[in-house]
């Protein structure tokens, strides 16, 4: 692999070259993972805006069959780029297929999860080939009158939301936060391209190498993929309380969130936490125990298809934005909760 310098002068740059806009399609062991449905989605509205095509770029080892299904989900073509050196993600080997397949079609918007992987492949593509990019996006759209990406993250630990834009280079890249955009929906009936190209990397020129792949051995909730959560804050007062959450979530066949206030105070790890500063949520039902809803809260989850809040404060912010506001002492409703969702799971068994 001879490793390329991508830097160029600004007016070397010819923004008119660049054209398209790119998701990459980041797999786990050979299956897509759902944040792409989500940037295929949302990808699909900025080509449609931009008047372009939306492209996947797909890097993996034998997962030709899971290029179809990116055109089924928004996708006009798939760049397929499948070599067992890809077997197993390592910085160095997917840096260089991406960078190079960029400099060849010239994209001017590429979408990123911003998930471990993608954290670390888009700010190293980004380097190699001179691009801006803005991490941790939540909201993505096209000026109508420059057609630059406008970039929205938030900064200052949440309290504000940024806009940002890359005017002199392209292309545009932007990590997208999971769970902030709908996913994609099935259509098998689409029809599109897949190019299959080819990179010179072998595993010599790789400097790291895989050599065993260990699972997590403690499992994480899995938020983003949720139907039911059922979150406690501030209001709960301490660490011990928490199990009446999960009895409801248990109860519901939900899983466990929790506010920013709680999981600062050591109540619960991080991995719960919801909203914009930890986790961006949509479930079909969201359940708020004792969270008075700041706005950073609010922005992760009030998507929800059904919000229930269950707060002694009529006032609170996230009664407003509630369909259910239960006013009242939670430990007095979560148990009724508790109750009512028991004696339906026992009248359907």
């Amino acid at each position: 692999m001879n490793t390329k310098l991508y830097i160029k002068d600004l007016e070397e740059i010819k923004l008119d070259d660049y054209k398209n806009v790119w998701v990459i399609a980041e797999q786990r062991d050979g299956e897509i993972l759902t944040n792409v449905y989500e940037l295929l989605n949302e990808g699909r509205k900025l080509a449609d805006d931009l008047k372009v095509e939306l492209v996947a770029l797909l890097i993996g080892n034998n997962i030709k069959d899971q290029a179809e299904d990116l055109i089924f989900h928004g996708a006009d073509k798939v760049i397929l780029l499948d070599n067992p050196v890809f077997e197993n993600y390592t910085t160095d080997a997917y840096t260089e297929a991406t960078s190079q397949m960029i400099e060849k079609y010239k994209p001017e918007i590429v979408l990123v999860g911003a998930t471990t992987i993608g954290r670390d492949l888009g700010p190293r593509v980004a380097a190699r080939v001179n691009a801006g990019l803005t991490a941790d996006c939540t909201s993505l759209e096209i000026d109508d009158e420059t057609r630059e990406l406008k970039q929205t993250r938030p900064a200052f630990g949440g309290n504000l939301m940024a806009t940002i834009i890359t005017p002199n280079h392209r292309p545009q890249m932007a990590t997208v936060r999971p769970g902030v955009f709908l996913k994609a929906l099935e259509d098998k009936s689409k029809k599109g391209e897949i190019l299959e190209e080819n990179v010179e990397i072998s595993e010599e020129d790789l400097r790291t190498k895989v050599i065993n792949v260990v699972k997590e051995t403690k499992q994480k909730v899995d938020l983003p993929s949720a139907q039911v959560i059922v979150a406690g804050g501030r209001g709960l007062g301490n660490s011990d309380n928490f199990k009446i959450i999960e009895e409801l979530a248990d109860a519901a066949d939900g899983v466990v969130g929790a506010s920013r206030a709680a999981v600062d105070a050591g109540w619960i790890t991080s991995d719960h936490q919801v909203g914009q500063t930890g986790t961006s949520v949509r479930p079909v039902l969201y359940i708020a125990c004792g969270i008075s809803g700041a706005i950073q809260h609010l922005a992760g989850m009030q998507e929800s298809d059904c919000i229930v809040a269950i707060n002694k404060n009529a006032d609170a912010p996230i009664m407003k934005v509630a369909d259910y506001a239960i006013v009242g002492d939670l430990f007095q409703v979560v148990p009724m909760l508790i109750e009512l969702f028991n004696n339906e799971k026992a009248k359907k068994e």
